[in-house]
């Protein structure tokens, strides 16, 4: 349990608990993946193994899912954030969300079928977007551009 959130995916939760990342290019481009069978882009990102940390879930779901070495301690914590699932319809998602940056080539591994990078431009426009009706994107992704970007016109 992190938290007061349950971070096992029991029967009957009707909860799904991630780590997932922000992962910035220099440029301001965002990483999105897709899985396989799904149609919907989001964080890469997934689920705890027993005793893991959010922080080390995050470091080792980027290696899985890209190819990519990320150094724990240089992980930026974003906040919790909870909305609806991308591809689990009637389930919650809660996601420890953090943020890094790097300019090292990216490879969708494991269960991603596509990696992509959304221009800085591409990732402002997602603020403008409802999350009940965000496809191709999914809620979580559309909830972290508009919190993290409008945050910083305060």
């Amino acid at each position: 349990m992190i938290g007061n959130v349950d971070q096992t995916d029991r029967p009957g939760a009707r909860t799904i608990t991630v780590s997932a990342v922000v992962l910035t290019r220099r440029d301001g481009a965002v990483a999105v993946v897709r899985k396989r069978g799904t149609d919907r882009f989001m964080l890469a990102g997934g689920k705890a193994e027993p005793g893991e940390t959010p922080r080390r879930c995050a470091v080792r779901e980027i290696g899985e899912e890209l190819g990519l070495t990320l150094d724990a301690d240089a992980l930026t914590y974003l906040g919790r954030y909870e909305t609806d699932t991308a591809n689990e319809p009637g389930f919650r998602l809660v996601s420890e969300v953090f943020a890094a940056t790097s300019d090292a080539p990216a490879a969708p591994a494991a269960e991603i079928a596509e990696a992509r990078w959304l221009s800085r431009c591409e990732f402002e426009a997602l603020v403008a977007l409802p999350e009940d009706d965000c496809a191709p994107w999914a809620p979580l992704l559309v909830r972290v551009a508009h919190e993290q970007l409008t945050a910083h016109e305060d």
